[in-house]
Formats: C-alpha cells, structure tokens, sequence
C-alpha cells in the first residue's frame, strides 16, 4: 500500500477533483467508476486527516447525493476512483412486507463509515442477489454473514462499536469489502449470474433465489 506525504496530498488531489465534479454538475454528483479501474483493486489507504473537516464534510455530501441519485444503498470511495477508506450508506427498506421479511431489510438511515472493519460473529450466512453500482447491468448470489460485528469510526471521529444484522450486514460488508479491493463478483456464486436486463430482473424481484437456483443450477448456502 502506498503511504507517506506525497501519497497523501495525491490523495487530496483527487479527493478536491471529486468535489469540483459534484459542484459543476447540475445534480451535485460525481462519476463513479466501474470494474476495471484500479482503484477498485487497491487496498485503501487509511483515512487519517488528509482532508481538512471541511473537505471531508463536502465529499461526504458529494458521496451521498451520487449514491441517491445511482441510486444505491451504499457508496465507497474508491468507486469514485478515491482509494481511501471512507463509505457511505442509507437503505429506505423495501416497500414489500415479503421481502423485508425475508431478506430482514429494515430501513437503514444515512450514516458515514471510517476506516471500517466487520468481522461474522458466527457461521450463519444468508444467500441473496446483490448488485453493484461500479458493475452495472449485472448481479449474482453471494452468501454473507447474517451478523457482523462493525467496527471503525464516523465523520466525526466518533468510535464504531457494534453488531449489524441482516441486510443492513450485507450493505456494510459490501461497501467493507471495496476498501480492501474487493468486488462482490470476488465471492458470488457465478452461476446465479445475470443480467439486469427484463429477463434476469425477476429473479432479484423474488424474495429469495431458490427459484434462480433451480433454474440456473447453483448451490445455495
């Protein structure tokens, strides 16, 4: 991992280039880059003050307003081309009591991630499509943990300490997972892979894959 003074200003450097993307276009957000760019494969550098409160303040809220306008549930900033260790998440739930249910998606409301880590607090993994917004048009199966233990820091410095359940885990280990370089194609089932297009939308509009299983001939954990 690259470190030291001049890594960190060109940290800086594109941190300010997303920031003046989100103030010159017209819905404040910035291009979030897709699989391919390198910053996807790095392992983040640490977030240790290289903005100043102000400019992390701005790039949180450059971050936020493109996850909502992808729209996403979650945003790490490498996928904005920024290999630091920094994402954001909000999740409104879904409006299907079924899938709630199901998948346990209960409402997640904005919060900021600092140098975060997860680690499962048991073997129970749960087995769901997932999407990516540095992916597009596909998604695929990946079994998760069903309880994570989080911990790290927010934008204010504040300490992280807890347990995340359900789909609220698989958002944290997703956006964990991209400041360590890794993909959610790195652990899905490629099998269950699809397109996003009229065909392979049904089978993430199902409650749960066991029917994209039978058809697609993949294993469920």
């Amino acid at each position: 991992m690259p470190s030291g003074p001049e890594w960190d200003q060109a940290l800086r450097d594109v941190a300010l280039w997303i920031i003046e993307s989100g103030t010159r276009s017209p819905e404040g957000v910035a291009p979030i880059v897709q699989a391919g760019h390198p910053a996807l494969r790095a392992v983040s550098t640490p977030y240790d003050g290289q903005l100043s409160d102000e400019e992390l303040a701005v790039l949180v809220d450059v971050m936020h307003r493109t996850m909502r306008a992808a729209p996403g549930v979650g945003l790490a900033a490498p996928q904005l081309g920024l290999p630091l260790a920094l994402a954001v998440l909000e999740d409104p739930g879904s409006i299907s009591p079924e899938h709630a249910e199901v998948r346990e998606r209960e409402p997640l409301p904005f919060r900021v991630l600092v140098n975060p880590r997860y680690t499962p607090l048991d073997e129970d993994r749960v087995s769901f499509y997932e999407g990516c917004l540095s992916v597009v048009g596909y998604q695929a199966v990946v079994a998760r943990a069903r309880r994570v233990h989080l911990t790290g820091a927010d934008e204010h410095g504040t300490a992280v300490d807890e347990v995340v359940e359900g789909w609220s885990a698989r958002i944290v280990q997703h956006e964990t997972d991209h400041l360590g370089g890794t993909l959610y194609l790195d652990r899905a089932e490629l099998r269950s892979l699809a397109a996003t297009d009229e065909f392979g939308a049904r089978w993430s509009a199902e409650p749960s894959p066991e029917a994209a299983a039978r058809a697609l001939s993949f294993p469920l954990s």
